[in-house]
């Protein structure tokens, strides 16, 4: 008698090598089939709904509260973070005493919007505040004591950092030193040993029992001004009149943004914060819609990939204080000026990225070849702008399927480095084991993604530290490529209906990854190139039904060369589904990941 196979050892829709070199498997084991079965049937949830919940770990007792979730639900007392209650009594305290507060913040998303929400919150209660932005090039991550120098001869009783601080030791003992205050609002891993400081909330210390822990930086702080504003309820007639829920905006920004899982309480923060986006409330967010050229409702896509990059072009290779400034104007004509300006940047930073991109993918060839033996791959160069490689890093991860740095090095010998990992793999945890063995300056960051300072000495001295580091985790993590489908989908069957169905499935991202679709025997009816580096497909059904597809920098890669090969051929075709707008006019689109043939 034969066994049957379960789906999730089979190769979905017989692929075993795709044009991305990629085995497509069922996302869904036998347990998940009968999960996603049971909620369609018991809830009324759509089939292929239920099938992307289940293959998303949703349990059946909670797939109906996940599809609305909601911020009472979800929202923890925020005194449930170790030395909230200390860092909103402090703050109380300084809006009650009229002090002039200082908020330093980090030169990116995560960092603009955590300020700009704290920024527009004191300044509704008169406070005298303002935000310290270091230069990344000159000045680098985190307070400096020099920078706190200056805040203080400013007139500031209390410094705030915000996402950052939380192993700034020598900074914020020189703050007290001088008599001044510091409230540490930060999400990044830290060891045992804190700095000195009135309070540190962080929901990743290590006596931190939250459970909060995946907060961005921004999420982190809306929470201490939950409990702030509960705080200043019975002592101030003025807390009554601010409305958190429409700073989500912002929350939700720095939350896609920051790549942090979307689950749990990022979930309601981002569903919420989209609502809020759409009404336009805050004129620097709308000012960066309008010229990213969004017409339609605004989407996590949107927020990561067009609004995001413009307000991190500041901080890359312009004034880092412009994404800050711009999020908390109320002006609407300040705003276009400074969304214009960074916008403006983002250019400058994209064509940067494309020659540095070149000189990193050669150097990684050179030293790598094609990857698979090297467990990190680690480029640097002297000349490369130290603002652009982050984008560097996540370039070459997405090439070789491994984490990857890319440093810059000035001519002192001093290397600005950024990396990004793949999913599995702690990266901050790595760069923090580096810099306890003295081969970086300075180091740390999250499990996807860090920073780090290096000399050049201690370059060779690095490689063989994160590979033999990384050498057995990133083996086992790549030694199959596998490409995870959610379920079989049609051209007829790709409505706008499911868009919308598969939308209050999300949002997706971190943790909560995109739903997989493959078209099965599709013609390719047309492609072509448009843009720099983009495939435009037109896909067509056994019933004759078409749909339109993108392959986004994919022209010169082997999914691209695989597509242009095979115009009027019957393919495999994996990818997402989602609802574009153009020109005033809702329609449906396929962003294509992946193809293969359909024998």
């Amino acid at each position: 008698m034969n066994q049957e196979i379960d789906p999730v050892h089979r190769a979905f829709l017989g692929v075993e090598r795709s044009a991305a070199d990629q085995r497509w498997v069922a996302r869904l084991d036998q347990a998940g089939e009968n999960r996603a079965l049971a909620m369609s049937q018991t809830h009324g949830i759509a089939e292929l709904i239920a099938r992307v919940l289940a293959g998303r770990g949703v349990g059946f007792d909670e797939a109906l509260e996940f599809l609305d979730p909601t911020l009472r639900r979800l929202m923890p007392d925020p005194y449930q973070m170790t030395d909230c209650e200390a860092a909103a009594e402090r703050i109380a305290a300084a809006i009650a005493r009229r002090e002039r507060v200082a908020i330093f913040g980090d030169y990116d998303v995560d960092g603009a919007c955590a300020s700009a929400i704290l920024y527009r919150f004191l300044t509704h209660f008169g406070v005298d505040a303002e935000i310290y932005i270091p230069d990344r090039i000159f000045e680098g991550y985190g307070p400096n004591p020099q920078a706190i120098d200056t805040l203080i001869e400013r007139g500031a009783k209390l410094i705030v950092t915000v996402d950052c601080g939380s192993t700034s030791f020598e900074s914020l003992g020189r703050a007290r030193e001088r008599g001044i205050d510091v409230v540490v609002l930060d999400h990044h891993q830290v060891g045992q040993d804190l700095p000195p400081c009135t309070a540190l909330v962080n929901p990743n210390r290590e006596d931190d029992l939250s459970g909060q822990g995946h907060l961005c930086a921004a999420g982190v702080v809306f929470l201490v001004l939950v409990a702030l504003q509960r705080l200043l309820r019975g002592r101030d007639p003025r807390a009554g009149a601010i409305d958190l829920l429409a700073m989500l905006d912002l929350v939700a920004l720095a939350t896609v943004c920051d790549v942090v899982p979307l689950k749990g309480l990022n979930r309601a923060y981002v569903v919420k914060g989209l609502v809020a986006a759409r009404h336009l409330g805050n004129p620097g967010l709308a000012a960066l819609l309008k010229q990213a050229g969004i017409g339609g409702p605004v989407t996590p896509y949107h927020l990561g990939f067009l609004v995001g990059p413009r307000i991190n072009a500041g901080g890359r290779i312009g004034d880092a204080a412009l994404g800050s400034r711009l999020l908390t104007l109320e002006d609407a004509t300040q705003a276009e000026a400074i969304a214009a300006q960074l916008d403006g940047l983002n250019r400058e930073r994209q064509a940067l990225e494309v020659a540095m991109l070149a000189e990193a993918e050669a150097e990684a060839i050179a030293e790598y070849g094609t990857g698979e033996t090297a467990a990190v791959i680690v480029t640097a160069r002297e000349g490369w702008h130290p603002g652009v490689v982050g984008l560097l890093a996540s370039r070459l991860k997405d090439r070789f399927h491994r984490p990857a740095f890319a440093i810059a090095f000035d001519p002192s010998g001093k290397g600005t480095g950024s990396g990004r990992s793949i999913n599995g793999f702690d990266l901050g945890r790595m760069v923090r084991a580096a810099v306890d063995e003295g081969i970086l300056v300075k180091g740390g960051g999250h499990g996807m993604a860090a920073g780090l300072t290096v000399e050049r000495a201690n370059l060779g001295r690095l490689r063989s530290f994160f590979e033999e580091r990384a050498e057995r985790t990133v083996k086992e993590l790549t030694a199959t490529r596998v490409l995870k489908i959610d379920g079989a989908l049609s051209a007829s069957g790709a409505t706008l209906a499911l868009t919308d169905k598969l939308e209050q499935a999300g949002p997706y991202g971190s943790g909560h990854p995109q739903p997989i679709f493959a078209l099965a025997a599709h013609r390719l009816a047309d492609v072509r190139q448009v843009g720099v580096n983009h495939l435009k497909l037109t896909l067509e059904g056994p019933d004759r039904s078409r749909i339109d597809g993108m392959a986004f920098r994919a022209a010169d890669t082997p999914l691209g060369a695989f597509c242009l090969q095979r115009r009027g051929q019957a393919l495999h075709v994996a990818g997402s589904v989602s609802a574009d707008q153009w020109q005033g006019t809702r329609r449906v689109q396929f962003r294509v990941i992946d193809a293969a043939e359909a024998f």
